[in-house]
């Protein structure tokens, strides 16, 4: 079995104290280094706008500095990876405030992309497209839901606006055919946390799960010669050994964890597997801060894929 040596680790840390944001830094201290989710949360807040919601670039293809949904959910999800979710902190009950509000939202759920992305330096898929957002909103709105169904109070505004949305995503979860790129991963989410949270005699799941859970499946990219394009990965739906998906994915789970350790760049991390395409030209100076700042993010969580699965 392949092994990430110690070499290779101080190469990858040092890399990171090089080059990451201070928000990954404290990220990468939390995860590898015994640091305080408080620190990370602190930094963290730096992203946070007065209404609560997040903007100001903590997606680093999208530099609105504005509040949006997907932001703000990307902001809860480091929250409860770091332990933070639920524990009453202002952070998350101004997130909640946010979310509250009829801000870049529709009667049926939260937007995708905002109009004001276009102001800013972006990749082309956070141009906003009323199109687009009809089917990439169905995965921001699931997985919102299912952090506020899952630490929001039930006595809470913002919890039955959530409440409504869920109902009509996991209805149009059983009409439609395209759930978006992100919609497979944000159901699975919404659905799992309507079971832990004893919510099931309230929300219609059935044969939902059976299902989004065989699209992710389906979904993964088994052809290890197309890794190094932007594709679906097993790690990205099968992270660790309690993965749902595990069992039957042993064997190309094993194919990551090896092509990983085999494929970093000497001395340094990862590649990224994107660019921002056609938009690249008028903001290549932007694209290529982008791409150290998603280096950083994305070695940590191929660090934690590796050292869940025993590789470090």
């Amino acid at each position: 079995m392949k092994r990430l040596g110690t070499k290779a680790y101080d190469e990858i840390r040092a890399w990171i104290y090089r080059n990451a944001r201070p928000l990954e830094l404290a990220l990468w201290q939390f995860y590898f280094e015994e640091g305080s989710a408080e620190k990370a949360a602190e930094i963290l807040k730096f992203y946070q706008n007065e209404d609560g919601g997040f903007g100001n670039g903590i997606e680093p293809d999208c530099w609105n500095p504005e509040s949006t949904p997907y932001a703000t959910m990307n902001a809860a999800g480091i929250l409860r990876e770091i332990g933070m979710s639920g524990t009453g902190c202002q952070m998350e009950q101004e997130i909640f405030r946010y979310l509250e509000s009829d801000a870049h939202c529709t009667e049926d759920g939260w937007l995708f992309a905002v109009p004001s992305n276009d102001g800013y330096p972006r990749a082309p898929w956070w141009s906003y497209d009323e199109k687009v957002n009809e089917v990439q909103s169905m995965g921001v709105t699931a997985g919102l839901c299912a952090y506020i169904l899952r630490y929001g109070s039930r006595n809470s505004k913002v919890f039955n606006k959530a409440c409504r949305y869920a109902e009509k995503v996991l209805d149009r979860a059983k009409r439609t055919e395209d759930f978006g790129e992100m919609g497979v991963g944000g159901l699975n989410m919404l659905i799992h946390v309507i079971e832990e949270s004893g919510l099931s005699d309230r929300f219609d799941c059935q044969g939902l799960k059976a299902r989004t859970l065989e699209l992710a499946n389906c979904a993964i990219e088994r052809d290890q010669e197309k890794w190094a394009f932007y594709t679906v990965r097993p790690s990205e739906v099968i992270p660790s050994l309690d993965s749902p998906l595990y069992h039957g994915n042993e064997e190309i789970v094993e194919k990551e964890l090896d092509y990983l350790i085999d494929t970093r760049n000497p001395g340094g991390v990862w590649n990224i597997t994107w660019t921002w395409f056609q938009m690249c030209e008028p903001y290549a100076k932007e694209f290529a801060v982008s791409e150290n700042w998603w280096k950083a993010e994305k070695a940590i969580e191929k660090m934690r894929f590796l050292r869940n699965f025993d590789r470090l």
